[in-house]
């Protein structure tokens, strides 16, 4: 339990949520060289990159409106009940900056900076950018020590991202950061579950690489055939009890409730039914996790960043 409140949140009622620089949840900016920064537990942290989209751009200002709308945050789960700033020290830990013209040197910039929070022992919590950016996440976990072995994997999207890296070359994408992950043995394909899956497909090969490897994919139609608790009981089991990183991508949610992302499917889930899949983690351990591909460009309301960051609070409760 942390009671400082210098890890708290500030309080609407202290501050006006309109008012001050914007921190991811209004939480304390701690930097590489802040001086408390050796008691941060989960930190917060931006990757504003969309350099590995291939179509419509825009993740790379995710981060920021994300931290905008999630001012509007308060410190209680209401529904649940779980007040995460008192369960552990968080911080907003800024963002790690990209090469937005270099895929490949980003994913090394991440990797070495995520592998940095990992040997502090701190447990991220990340906003996106585009779904490449999970891999380096992975990576560094692994690099820094904080992930020991494989971890299983839950994960909320509208697509697999099991694809083979496209145009024939070396260039990773937004299409392939899990098919990466599983062959470099980051993640454990037996404790990997992907829900919500749906929409056109170019070809097979994502779904035939799952079932080569035993990754279970729960399509769309058969969470909304089955119901929500249901699927969840089947995603707890599962990846069970050791450490787990759960990755969701606003794209999971359909588009008519959260138009700003950079490929969005028709059939997915409202919002209720966005948040309600993530109170259905009981007993999961949750080491890392992370909220891509929200894409202000494209809605221009706000409502998706707002959605996002509702997620993300909803992520948080879980990982405490």
């Amino acid at each position: 339990m942390t009671t400082d409140p210098f890890f708290h949140p500030v309080s609407g009622m202290d501050l006006p949520r309109f008012a001050g620089v914007p921190s991811f949840m209004r939480l304390p900016i701690v930097g590489p060289d802040h001086p408390r920064r050796a008691e941060v537990q989960i930190g917060i942290v931006g990757l504003p990159f969309d350099g590995a989209v291939s179509n419509r751009a825009g993740a790379r200002h995710g981060p920021r409106a994300l931290r905008d709308a999630s001012t509007m945050l308060r410190a209680q789960n209401g529904a649940t009940g779980v007040r995460p700033f008192e369960a552990l020290a968080c911080a907003d830990l800024g963002d790690i900056g990209p090469n937005p013209v270099d895929v490949m040197d980003t994913l090394d910039r991440f990797e070495t900076a995520f592998a940095g929070l990992a040997g502090e022992g701190i447990r991220p919590l990340t906003a996106g950018g585009d779904h490449l950016c999970t891999l380096p996440v992975l990576r560094g976990l692994r690099r820094g020590g904080l992930a020991q072995g494989p971890l299983g994997l839950i994960h909320f999207d509208s697509h697999t991202d099991l694809y083979p890296v496209y145009f024939g070359g070396r260039t990773l994408t937004h299409g392939n950061p899990f098919r990466v992950a599983v062959e470099e043995g980051l993640l454990d394909p037996a404790r990997m579950v992907q829900i919500g899956i749906r929409g056109t497909t170019y070809d097979g090969a994502d779904i035939d690489f799952a079932r080569a490897n035993g990754i279970r994919v729960i399509r769309a139609e058969e969470m909304f055939a089955r119901g929500i608790p249901d699927v969840m009981a089947e995603a707890r089991e599962i990846v069970g009890t050791a450490p787990c990183y759960l990755s969701y991508d606003i794209d999971f949610v359909d588009p008519s409730v959260a138009p700003g992302t950079g490929t969005p499917e028709w059939g997915g889930p409202i919002a209720r039914e966005a948040i309600e899949v993530l109170r259905h983690l009981q007993g999961v351990e949750v080491l890392a996790a992370d909220l891509v591909e929200v894409s202000p460009p494209f809605d221009p309301s706000g409502n998706t960043a707002w959605l996002g960051a509702s997620l993300m609070f909803e992520i948080l409760c879980a990982m405490v």
